[in-house]
């Protein structure tokens, strides 16, 4: 192996971290949800504030972080990047001891500028450690790793996030002075230690990366170019196909603990031992067991399955793209998370939660699959590429505002015929791209 092979090993596995970091801290937002629509006692289109909040710093923030990349380089940027992802969860501790849903919303935006930053340089970053025809392959295999943070997210949001009821606001009315106080302090103490491990585990990535020396693998940036990506049909529609994407993944993610309940499957879960088992064997990972859980933390903890399906599906996937055409498997994928999404809406019990549960599995390739057939034959442009791509993922915060709205308005049902829109786009980008190749 020569030495540049090595040192882009090594790289690859510094960067696969941050994937995998920023994977996790994501759905630990989705793990919030649930809590903090009973602590706050607000609807569901409300409550996607907090994705509003995370995913709308990406579009703020991708052209700026570009910028920033090539001024102080990358090395310095993903540095940069990691103590702001601190500075957000650090936010965190006393927006729960004063029960401030505005200081919520600031550390999340925040956090999320920090994650934007880390995205606008990995994924290309990524995508060019080799030739051009193995990029899909490359971001998939990293992108999996990502996806193993995704799914052990739940289980920690489930156990240590949901793992208590929620007074609403006339229980709490009548409890004594010193029952409210010590309430407020346990309530706090739920998200608070969670976060700052979480902050203290970022601060000390950000100092090993600050020593450690990354390849350099890209020229410097032209100083024109966002104009010239415009004119892009590919690169465009790759972007709409990136919106519609990270919007679909965490509109359904972040609703399917709420989606479950209002199926009422905790029930039929409690009274299947095969489920309990499953259950328990997970959560017993972190010395707890299901046998008096509130109802909501006993199945939030089959959301692993979602993202643990994502992360299955990209090894999978950095196989086949290897083998068959890019294009021919994103389409194929889609194809499949719509019949899956059928199948749950119409039907009941444990067919409908692992119908649904199994969209994770199809939904793994899609982002960067994605992302690198859009950036394919744009040269010294893919920089801005990535900057308007990463722009994309507010589809994060839009898609799942409307789809809890119309869960407010028409229930789940109708919710999800958006999310078959999403991927029905999706269907047809692939076989786009895979009839130009």
């Amino acid at each position: 192996m020569s030495r540049s092979q090595k040192n882009y090993k090594s790289a690859f596995i510094f960067l696969t971290t941050l994937f995998f970091l920023w994977g996790f801290i994501t759905v630990l937002v989705d793990s919030l949800v649930p809590r903090l629509k009973d602590v706050f006692e607000m609807s569901y289109a409300k409550t996607v504030l907090v994705q509003f909040a995370f995913f709308t710093a990406f579009f703020v923030f991708s052209l700026p972080a570009g910028f920033i990349l090539s001024k102080i380089g990358y090395k310095k940027g993903i540095v940069l990047g990691l103590l702001t992802m601190a500075t957000g969860c650090l936010l965190f501790y006393p927006a729960a001891a004063y029960r401030s849903f505005s200081i919520f919303l600031i550390g999340y935006f925040t956090l999320a500028g920090g994650i934007t930053v880390l995205q606008v340089a990995a994924n290309p970053y990524v995508a060019l450690l080799g030739n051009e025809d193995g990029a899909s392959s490359r971001l998939n295999l990293s992108q999996a790793f990502n996806s193993l943070g995704t799914t052990i997210a739940p289980v920690v949001g489930a156990l240590f996030l949901l793992s208590d009821s929620v007074k609403t606001s006339a229980e709490i009315n009548v409890l004594s002075d010193l029952e409210k106080q010590n309430y407020f302090i346990v309530e706090a103490a739920t998200v608070q230690t969670p976060f700052l491990l979480i902050a203290i585990t970022i601060i000390v990535l950000a100092f090993i990366f600050a020593f450690i020396n990354l390849p350099k693998v890209m020229q410097e940036s032209p100083k024109v170019g966002y104009l010239s990506l415009l004119k892009s049909k590919v690169m465009l529609m790759g972007a709409l196909g990136i919106f519609l994407y990270v919007g679909a993944e965490v509109a359904i993610g972040s609703f399917l603990v709420n989606y479950f309940h209002s199926a009422q499957l905790a029930a039929v879960v409690s009274e299947s031992s095969v489920m309990m088992n499953i259950a328990n064997t997970i959560a017993s990972t972190f010395n707890k067991t299901f046998s008096n859980a509130d109802p909501k933390s006993l199945l939030g903890i089959f959301v692993i399955f979602y993202w643990g399906g994502a992360m299955i599906g990209r090894f999978i996937g950095a196989y086949l793209t290897k083998i068959i055409s890019p294009g021919k498997v994103l389409s194929l994928f889609a194809t499949l998370a719509i019949i899956m999404i059928v199948i749950s809406i119409n039907t009941a019990g444990l067919l409908s939660m692992w119908s649904i549960l199994a969209v994770g599995l199809f939904n793994s390739i899609m982002f960067p699959t994605i992302f690198t057939l859009s950036l394919e034959g744009l040269g010294d442009l893919k920089a801005q590429a990535s900057g308007l791509l990463c722009m994309a993922i507010v589809g994060g915060a839009v898609i799942p505002f409307i789809f809890g709205s119309l869960i407010d308005n028409f229930g789940f049902k109708t919710a999800f015929l958006l999310a078959i829109l999403c991927y029905g786009y999706i269907l047809f980008y692939g076989r786009f791209k895979a009839s130009k190749t």
